[in-house]
């Protein structure tokens, strides 16, 4: 099982920035999907964003409509890391981030939760004035 480790998150006022970081213990990321999740204090875990595995001249990304134009998710495949670049952070954006993977031979990725092998431990974001 992929052991993820999440990185970056913390305390920004509105309209400010953060870069989230997810990265293999022992692995590399190269050959799965990696989607990022969070959850909001008393809401569902939702899925923010994914990027393809890598292995192809592009990498095919996700996003839900409310990160749409804020959010980037991209790779390091020379560092097997997975950043989640985000910007004009809002209060709505509060939650813990988690890194989550899963293995498939297609080049496009899924927000599904039934498709998650494995989880990071989570990384706090909270944005207040």
């Amino acid at each position: 099982q992929l052991q993820l480790v999440e990185s970056g998150g913390g305390l920004v006022q509105p309209g400010g920035s953060l870069r989230l970081s997810c990265a293999a213990s022992g692995f590399t990321l190269d050959y799965y999907v990696i989607a990022w999740y969070r959850q909001a204090p008393g809401k569902e875990l939702e899925g923010v964003s994914c990027i393809s595995r890598s292995g192809s001249d592009v990498n095919y990304t996700k996003y839900i409509d409310p990160v749409k134009g804020r959010f980037t998710i991209s790779r390091d495949t020379a560092k097997s890391t997975v950043y989640l670049q985000m910007n004009s952070l809002e209060h709505d954006d509060t939650a813990v981030y988690y890194c989550a993977s899963y293995w498939t031979y297609l080049n496009d990725c899924r927000l599904n939760r039934a498709d998650v092998m494995s989880w990071g431990q989570g990384t706090q974001v909270t944005v207040s004035p």
